[in-house]
């Protein structure tokens, strides 16, 4: 039986999956509570409701993520 690591497959051109906060933490290597701050800053989150539950989850697209640090970068370093 194949290992779950070697049974990943490519996505479809253009389909761009929304991470979780766990993979962005692990993406940008920094804890919840930097992610949280971002999301405080104003970094983009796609809330996505899971079937039969009340709760929403956030969602992070990767592209618009980058965009936004970018973004912030510019304004930072125009601050300083």
């Amino acid at each position: 039986m194949p290992k779950k690591s070697d049974r990943r497959v490519a996505l479809p051109a253009g389909l761009i999956p929304l991470l979780t906060q766990p993979e962005l933490e692990t993406y940008y290597g920094v804890s919840d509570f930097t992610v949280r701050q971002w999301i405080k800053d104003g970094m983009p989150v796609e809330p996505m409701r899971t079937s039969g539950t009340e709760r929403v989850h956030r969602r992070f697209d990767l592209t618009s993520v980058k965009a936004w640090m970018a973004q912030r970068d510019e304004r930072l370093v125009s601050a300083s």
